[in-house]
């Protein structure tokens, strides 16, 4: 979203700009594998610690008047081991998806999509290997830590995975054989939020992921998605850049939860102040430059 873009999402006051994040928490099946370095048991208590406002999304949406939302999807049913077999049948993920349109629910002027999953960041760069082509290794990273044996370990369960469905081109079919239920709703949450014409934030590398999906379809799919950071997951970079995006800044974050595409919410809620309220230099009664 550029400079003249903004006009359309200004506020006409400071306390009309509502934000919301949208975190959404999902399990999966590939971390039998071996793909993290802590078990899939962390996704259910992370989300309680979110419940108890322990979280670093809890605080930084706290200091930025920022409503945080949090979708358990299923997490007592972990989706299948992508390596083995499909995520989901297509109901289910049509329905993930449209379940993911909730984060709209009740009204938003800006949507910031966060997650938290263990084991996503191989879903996420099995996404990537599939969309956008390369090795595993060129999407693979650390994640929650993974290194040496590990990490090659790590690509070769991605790598499998896409093997799988090898010659699979439709986006929606790659979202539905490899996704979790986290990304797929991050998918909905994007298409409905372009039909709603409300401007959405994406966070890090797993988010990037779902918007990846949508700009397979169509890139001009995503004009109303703005990237909030490039995470310290190596990768990241060489994802926004073959969606032609620049993210907002680069603070060597990896956290997700939504918490880079929270702290991007103010600079945006700053830009969208300034634009909307600044006064022109005749307005201002400020004179003409001399000659």
């Amino acid at each position: 979203m550029n400079t003249s873009q903004l006009k359309d999402y200004a506020p006409k006051a400071r306390s009309e700009f509502i934000k919301a994040v949208s975190a959404q928490a999902a399990r999966f099946g590939i971390t039998a594998k071996g793909v993290s370095a802590y078990p899939s048991e962390v996704t259910k208590q992370m989300v309680a610690n979110y419940a108890a406002g322990g979280a670093a999304i809890n605080q930084i949406c706290m200091v930025s008047d920022i409503g945080l939302k949090v979708f358990e999807l299923a997490l007592d049913f972990p989706t299948p081991d992508i390596s083995e077999t499909d995520a989901f049948d297509e109901a289910g993920c049509a329905a993930t998806m449209a379940f993911g349109m909730e984060s709209l629910a009740g009204g938003t002027d800006l949507l910031c999509l966060g997650e938290m999953g263990i084991g996503n960041t191989a879903v996420a760069s099995a996404l990537y290997l599939a969309l956008f082509g390369g090795t595993a290794e060129d999407w693979v990273g650390p994640g929650t830590g993974v290194a040496g044996a590990a990490l090659a370990n790590k690509a070769k369960v991605v790598a499998a995975a896409v093997a799988r469905i090898e010659g699979e081109t439709d986006p929606f079919q790659i979202l539905r054989r490899l996704g979790g239920r986290e990304i797929a709703a991050m998918v909905g949450a994007i298409l409905g939020a372009r039909h709603q014409k409300v401007p959405v934030v994406v966070d890090g590398f797993v988010t990037s992921a779902a918007a990846a999906v949508v700009h397979a379809l169509n890139p001009a799919a995503i004009d109303h998605c703005i990237f909030a950071h490039v995470s310290a997951e190596p990768a990241h970079r060489r994802a926004l850049e073959a969606m032609g995006k620049t993210p907002l800044f680069d603070l060597g974050m990896r956290l997700g939860e939504g918490t880079g595409a929270a702290i991007a919410a103010s600079l945006i809620r700053a830009a969208a102040a300034t634009h909307a309220g600044m006064a022109t230099f005749a307005e201002a009664g400020v004179s003409d430059k001399e000659g």
